[in-house]
């Protein structure tokens, strides 16, 4: 992906989070850094999956930043919410992490038969890629409320992105016919399951371009 959007004049930046620490809990910190230390502006937020609740939080702390919030496959937070509020599947790993192991770390979910894999990944070599890149996330991360109290935030152009390839288990928040600044909202799908960035990476790449542009 980050050749096709180099090539088309777009730069990324990308924050490196390592969450599975015990007490790890300032992700969006990471995120806002790269943004002030880099003195990014007009940027395209993309979150996701549990980035969703990230990017939330930093276009919270730095609206001024933000260009645009791209929703990809992700948690869409309220005032307040936690991971658990947006899905309330994820207390069940929680609860098994508690009480087992050292009690601070969630797994990464199993894979699954296909067409599901391993967060929507099928192909073997694609999937040996990604279980080595997988890590333990921290409890206290799905356990963080956000705090969206900046009016300048509301004001930020969102859009959703859904990838439709997914078990029955997994139930998705309608987006609201509104974005918070009174726009019409803006829903986008891929046919593919959760890692679109593997599976349909081109189409991915073209998706985020026009929505930047």
């Amino acid at each position: 992906m980050s050749s096709t959007m180099r090539a088309r004049g777009w730069s990324q930046s990308v924050a490196i989070v390592t969450s599975a620490e015990p007490g790890h809990r300032n992700v969006p910190y990471c995120q806002e850094r790269v943004i002030e230390d880099e003195h990014l502006t007009e940027v395209v937020l993309v979150g996701h999956s549990y980035a969703g609740l990230v990017v939330s939080s930093v276009a919270n702390a730095v609206p001024d930043r933000i260009a645009h919030l791209v929703y990809l496959d992700a948690m869409v937070p309220e005032d307040g919410e936690t991971a658990v509020d947006v899905m309330p599947g994820i207390q069940f790993a929680i609860d098994q992490a508690t009480s087992s192991g050292d009690g601070w770390r969630v797994p990464p979910m199993p894979e699954l038969p296909a067409p599901y894999g391993l967060f929507g990944v099928t192909d073997p070599a694609d999937v040996g890629w990604l279980r080595a890149m997988l890590s333990d996330m921290s409890v206290l991360c799905l356990q963080q409320p956000v705090h969206l109290d900046a009016p300048a935030a509301r004001t930020i152009p969102r859009t959703h992105i859904h990838n439709t390839v997914a078990p029955d288990s997994i139930v998705r928040r309608p987006v609201p016919a509104l974005q918070p600044n009174g726009a019409p909202s803006e829903v986008w799908e891929l046919p593919t399951g959760h890692d679109c960035m593997i599976t349909m990476p081109v189409e991915l790449s073209e998706l985020l371009l026009k929505i930047a542009s």
